[in-house]
């Protein structure tokens, strides 16, 4: 089972009618083609102008798509109708429901217009039927496929799959001062803070965001729970991290919130949503679902004649097959720093042997890792998988970069990125340096793999990715606004525009089905695939309170086994012991 980066096409599916889509792109060019046909008009025939409204609609949505604001002289200014005519024009479409008046200030004597989701719905279908009717507009957009017949005159096609542009609250977010996110360092993130000024417009408050690196932003976590009241509204926590989170009372549960709203779970990665449960209780909402990949430089095995590996003896095969230090090119590149990085390694590839770190009870399709009790905690560290696991990865050093002992997350996928390694082990999150970047010499020539498998292993691609979720030490005045806009950050159309804006995962299924998205890139598809096929699994990474020491401790003792200083069974068993002793501390057994 593979996954290449060239599909025959999103579009191409057996048993499906074509569906005609618009997307905020399709609007925006609309709404140019309207302002230059109407000036050409009036420059050219002799119109009587009179009463209009369409400059004043279009430069609305045109705002609103770009993050800017409107005001009522802003919109009598483009409306090219006299002070006092655009003043009633405005006011007549206020009336009708299309468009949304909010105060800018407290005192509520400035206020900033938006469209009205029934306006941005009118919208949508005006652009339907209008590229149809007017060949330049009617142009597939960013390559996408033109089909005919989409369209007939008075009726068009209902059930898009393209996500629309988020809409504006009718009310500012009722939070006092600002809204203050704590956030990982990652594209997804990135992206979130550039389109700052766009969901400020959206939420009507400003955006305060503090961004950092995994271990600091779990130190941050844990001495922002220790304060009074929590200096943030909205958290973004690993996956891994919410059974420690939940255990401790860190994050509020969301149960009460997700029953009292529209907001449907279905959509969103099984996987991920479990990531944030812990003993049956809902914990946060995911933002994204980055699973760890097996990636393979196509033109590499190509020219070797090979496939893409699917199990670890074939992958040790390959890699010692395009290993090549005088072309400077390595095997494969992976986690092998110290501690996390390290730990992540051997657990994910115990995993795709068959077996997770902790004796957890097997299922039908793996294993429970949300029930977890008595010997389920017991650590695996003394099993034939951790054994194997642990000689695969001294196997690995031999066709590996030379840094491979300190290399972590973002060094193993920039080795890829940069022709350094024909292979690697790369988390989705960061796909973008090989995947968006045309400089790359992986650019449009990889092959995806679940993790190659053992003899006792089966297809799997550990699943992380990070969830927003409210500290439970918020000021009680901020919570239900918290949730508000937690909702909106993790809604389909936020997580579209965050792919638009440089990131490469989604945790819903319906981003994953909009054509625009999957013409961005064919990754967002390829992990969509496997989450429906139940590829993508969680319990490689247990979310248990001690998972983060488990993962330490894998990564500290394997360390030392790979620097040569210990034996693959003393190794271990420092592992097992060290483990099992944190565990019975715990009570658990």
């Amino acid at each position: 089972m593979y996954y290449r980066n060239k599909p025959e096409g999103p579009y191409e599916t057996e048993d499906r009618r074509w569906q005609p889509e618009v997307s905020s792109k399709e609007i925006s060019k609309l709404l140019d083609f309207i302002d230059q046909f109407q000036s050409e008009a009036e420059l050219s025939l002799s119109l009587k102008t009179g009463y209009s409204e369409m400059r004043i609609l279009t430069e609305l949505m045109r705002n609103h798509i770009s993050g800017k604001l409107s005001t009522s002289s802003s919109l009598v200014w483009a409306s090219g109708m006299s002070y006092g005519t655009a003043k009633r024009a405005l006011a007549n479409i206020e009336k009708r429901g299309l468009i949304i008046r909010r105060p800018k200030t407290p005192t509520g004597k400035s206020f900033s217009l938006h469209p009205s989701l029934k306006l941005i719905q009118e919208w949508q279908e005006f652009t339907r039927r209008a590229r149809t009717l007017v060949g330049g507009i009617a142009e597939p957009v960013d390559g996408l496929k033109k089909h005919h017949n989409e369209y007939y005159f008075g009726s068009s096609y209902i059930g898009s799959n393209t996500l629309p542009p988020l809409s504006v609250y009718n009310s500012k977010l009722p939070i006092r001062g600002e809204l203050r996110l704590l956030v990982h360092a990652d594209p997804t993130f990135m992206a979130m803070h550039a389109l700052r000024k766009q969901l400020e417009t959206v939420f009507g408050v400003r955006i305060w965001s503090r961004a950092l690196s995994i271990d600091r932003l779990r130190e941050e976590i844990l001495n922002n729970a220790n304060a009074r009241v929590s200096r943030y509204d909205i958290i973004a926590c690993d996956l891994p991290w919410f059974g420690e989170m939940a255990e401790a009372g860190r994050f509020l549960p969301v149960d009460s919130f997700v029953t009292a709203s529209d907001l449907d779970l279905s959509d969103f990665h099984a996987v991920a949503l479990a990531s944030t449960r812990y003993k049956g209780r809902q914990y946060g909402i995911p933002v994204q679902t980055t699973p760890e990949l097996l990636v393979c430089r196509r033109d590499l095995l190509e020219e070797k004649g090979l496939k893409p590996p699917s199990t670890i003896s074939e992958t040790i095969a390959t890699a010692k097959a395009l290993h090549d230090p005088y072309r400077g090119v390595a095997g494969i590149a992976w986690n092998a720093a110290r501690g996390t990085p390290l730990g992540h390694s051997f657990l994910f590839i115990i995993a795709a042997l068959g077996q997770p770190v902790l004796d957890l009870r097997k299922t039908m399709g793996g294993f429970d890792c949300e029930n977890v009790d008595g010997s389920c905690f017991r650590p695996k560290f003394d099993s034939p998988e951790a054994r194997e696991a642990a000689e695969y990865l001294l196997e690995l050093l031999n066709v590996s970069p030379n840094e491979i002992l300190s290399m972590s997350w973002y060094e193993r996928a920039r080795c890829f990125a940069d022709g350094k390694s024909a292979m690697a082990y790369s988390a989705t999150l960061l796909a973008p340096l090989f995947e968006l970047n045309k400089e790359s010499k992986a650019y449009n020539n990889i092959e995806y793999m679940p993790h190659p498998v053992g003899t006792n292993g089966y297809p799997i691609a550990p699943v992380g990715g990070y969830a927003l979720a409210i500290p439970s030490n918020i000021d009680s005045q901020r919570i239900n606004a918290a949730w508000d806009a937690l909702v909106t950050l993790t809604s389909a159309q936020a997580i579209k525009l965050y792919i638009e804006n440089g990131s490469l995962v989604s945790p819903r299924f319906s981003v994953s089905s909009d054509p625009e998205v999957q013409q961005i890139s064919p990754l967002i598809t390829i992990v969509d695939k496997m989450a429906r096929e139940g590829v993508l699994q969680v319990w490689p990474r247990p979310p248990v309170p001690e998972i983060v020491s488990i993962i330490d401790i894998a990564g500290e003792e394997l360390h030392d086994m790979l620097l040569g200083q210990k034996t693959v069974s003393t190794a271990l068993r420092n592992a097992q012991n060290r483990s099992d002793a944190l565990m019975r501390e715990n009570g658990h057994y």
